[in-house]
């Protein structure tokens, strides 16, 4: 360990830990970033492949017209793409015509519309119960859900759903929105493949056991995303219960992205949009040329990908493949080939993608938020009351705990 001494540690090197430590650092505060993995970004992550940038883990500038990743990626000269979105635009009609997409289009708003009410009203329920019985276009819709969640509408609260934040504008970084995230960090100290084991609060100052030795530290910033502290009953010590709890009502959803390279890219629109299937929740869908580029960028969410991710990244290109070639013919496989993803479910240091809330437990969002005992401070998606989700959530709340903490080292130099 070439630092062991610090004034804060920073636990999670993703979003929310890089905005901490550069406000930390702003502040002429010694900090220092401690990340399990052998890389900054957490769960946002770019590769290169094929010559292109490709993000395997958040890639839309989400509520863009607000969104402070959007001045840091401009000031580093990052290209922004601000294409409309497949979702915003009507899906190519192979295998769902016109007529359909606006029959969806009507049960989908009349379904938000049903959402927003029971989330007015007491006491808190699944987000399922806003299904209209019988409708034809529930399960499309539930598979719209877990793209949006990571989950089936009957495990997410109706009120923690309608409290996300959406300005409607959503914007891509042409090199990779994982990659401007990482290159933020640069400058703060950081220590690589260092998993954090304990948290000892026992004494005056933090002792923080790593798989490289022990950090001393003031106080702590803790980034972790919710599943890992749900899962670490024995992460404090003494335990924090109520952080636990909290967690354990915010588990990490799934949404994995593969991309498959296409040839004869021109036939298709960019940023279109294909649907699997209509008729059924496990499915996938499939955003054609993406910035142009001659990929596919597919999307599998819920349970649908838990399920795919038992047989590693091959299952979700076979099941792709299968899917394409079904609605656009038999020889469109030899146009396609996978290139890249990552299982997030697998991932040890995320075991998901991103936080929901449980019916009932919506508010666990501001408990886990919660600081403690003047010197704990938390920070990520899941503590974002209503920018959960998101990259730029995990921006807001770095820099708010950053700020708790410089206002507590204010007051321990003025007691």
């Amino acid at each position: 360990m070439a630092k062991s001494d610090t004034e804060v540690a920073i636990i999670g090197g993703g979003a929310a830990g890089i905005a901490a430590g550069k406000r930390l650092a702003k502040a002429a505060i010694d900090c220092l970033i401690v990340e399990a993995r052998p890389r900054l970004g957490g769960r946002a992550y770019t590769v290169t492949q094929a010559s292109y940038p490709l993000d395997l883990g958040c890639g839309w500038l989400h509520s863009a017209d607000r969104n402070p990743w959007v001045k840091i990626a401009q000031a580093q000269g990052r290209t922004i793409d601000k294409s409309a979105p497949p979702w915003q635009k009507p899906a190519l009609p192979i295998g769902f015509p016109p007529d359909e997409q606006a029959a969806f289009g009507r049960a989908q708003h009349a379904f938000f519309e049903r959402l927003a009410a029971l989330a007015k009203n007491a006491p808190d329920v699944p987000a399922s119960k806003a299904f209209d019985p019988g409708c034809r276009w529930n399960n499309m819709i539930n598979a719209v859900g877990t793209y949006i969640s990571g989950a089936e509408l009957d495990r997410v609260s109706a009120l923690d759903f309608d409290n996300y934040a959406d300005t409607e504008v959503n914007w891509r970084v042409a090199e990779g929105y994982g990659a401007m995230i990482a290159a933020h960090g640069d400058g703060v100290p950081a220590v690589l493949d260092c998993p954090v084991l304990q948290i000892d609060r026992r004494g005056k100052r933090l002792k923080i056991e790593t798989a490289k030795g022990v950090i001393v530290a003031d106080c702590v910033i803790v980034t972790l995303p919710s599943a890992i502290i749900a899962d670490k009953e024995f992460l404090f010590t003494p335990a924090l219960p109520d952080k636990t709890e909290a967690a354990k009502g915010l588990p990490l959803g799934l949404a994995d992205k593969l991309f498959l390279s296409l040839d004869g890219a021109e036939a298709f629109e960019p940023d279109s949009r294909l649907f699997g299937r209509t008729d059924r929740t496990a499915t996938a869908t499939y955003q054609m040329r993406p910035m142009g580029r001659p990929l596919i960028e597919v999307y599998f969410g819920g349970k649908f990908a838990w399920d795919l991710e038992a047989g590693g990244d091959t299952a979700f290109a076979d099941y792709a493949i299968a899917e394409l070639t079904g609605l656009l013919g038999n020889d469109f496989h030899r146009r396609i080939a996978p290139l890249r993803m990552h299982c997030w479910g697998a991932d040890p240091f995320a075991r998901g993608s991103y936080s929901y809330a449980t019916p009932g437990h919506a508010d666990g969002r501001l408990t886990l938020a919660e600081p403690v005992e003047g010197r704990i401070f938390f920070a990520g998606e899941a503590c974002s009351e209503n920018d959960f989700s998101t990259a730029h959530g995990g921006y807001l709340t770095g820099v708010t705990a950053a700020e708790q903490a410089i206002a507590a080292r204010q007051r321990r130099r003025t007691a």
